[in-house]
């Protein structure tokens, strides 16, 4: 076969500009973005709040382990085979926390579980706050779509394409489609009119649901945090709460050191749960109430460009 086939072909629009491809990186951008964020929770928790400095008696205990750890490891090269003699000392994250982030640490394993929710949320909301910023245009939608109605009051259909260049976005995108199909059906002499009316109508709405899936991609990750969030929260809840009763329950006596690391385990759990989803709702309701503020403008602006189109022809 011949080489040429296996380049990519441009694709043009109606109106001659070319369609460029689909980015390669948008497809895989929300598993690489949820993969990047585990990986930097895990640091923050193990490394950071895992640190030393955040727990009483932490840099004599890491002195005393990492000690025990030379000498284990240079008496298993000198005898293959044998167990080291001593005893291991405890790691040092086993003492009482001095700070928030030793606090933090002892809220266990689904600590980081729960941070890379909450990192995932604050990713997303970002780049959906930046898309939809950019999908609305330059200036206010709702001024937008006051000017175009005016102007297509009018019958300055120019002035409202020339405004729809200015604009820019997702609402001045289907806008100038419709004003675009307007001009194409007052040249057309062999419709009638109600199906150059159906025809600018089926242009509009085929712009917007060209729109619709940019506007909503990525929203269904940041609901997703806000079931997982109470969930995972509800998990380290429930096993720092069996910590606590198994405390509790030790030799008849209980032990109060435990107890207490059960217990923060619990709430600290609960708190970062409950806060990333509480967060994640307010986010979503915050973007999807956006979008129909912009759905709303597109329905709106392309009832007048029919209507105009109904009134002039």
């Amino acid at each position: 076969m011949s080489d040429e086939s296996n380049k990519p072909t441009t694709s043009f629009a109606t109106d001659g500009t070319e369609i460029k491809p689909a980015s390669p990186f948008k497809g895989i951008f929300p598993i690489l973005a949820i993969v990047i964020c585990a990986i930097v929770a895990h640091v923050i928790f193990y490394k950071v709040f895992g640190n030393e400095n955040n727990f009483k008696g932490g840099i004599e205990a890491k002195e005393a382990y990492t000690a025990f750890e030379e000498k284990r490891s240079a008496f298993e090269d000198a005898n293959p085979g044998e167990l080291f003699p001593e005893e291991e000392p405890k790691h040092w994250t086993a003492g009482e926390p001095d700070n928030t982030m030793g606090l933090i640490y002892k809220g266990g394993f689904v600590i980081p579980i729960g941070m890379t929710l909450a990192l995932v949320l604050f990713v997303f909301t970002v780049e959906r706050g930046i898309t939809l910023a950019r999908a609305s245009g330059k200036g206010n939608t709702d001024v937008f779509v006051k000017k175009v109605r005016r102007l297509l009051h009018d019958g300055n259909i120019d002035g409202a394409a020339d405004l729809c260049d200015n604009q820019r976005g997702s609402v001045g995108n289907v806008i100038k489609a419709g004003l675009r199909k307007y001009r194409e059906m007052e040249a057309a002499s062999d419709l009638e009119k109600e199906q150059k009316k159906t025809a600018i109508q089926a242009e509009i709405e085929e712009a917007t649901m060209l729109e619709l899936p940019m506007l909503e991609r990525n929203l269904p990750i940041i609901a997703t945090t806000a079931s997982l969030g109470t969930l995972v929260g509800l998990i380290g809840t429930v096993l720092g709460m069996i910590r606590a009763f198994s405390a509790l329950g030790e030799g008849g006596a209980p032990n109060a050191a435990e107890l207490s690391v059960g217990i923060s385990e619990a709430l600290i759990n609960t708190a970062l749960g409950i806060t990333t989803s509480a967060l994640s709702i307010l986010a979503y309701n915050f973007f999807t109430t956006k979008i129909d503020g912009m759905t709303y403008a597109m329905d709106e602006a392309g009832y007048s460009i029919v209507q105009t189109f109904d009134v002039r022809n």
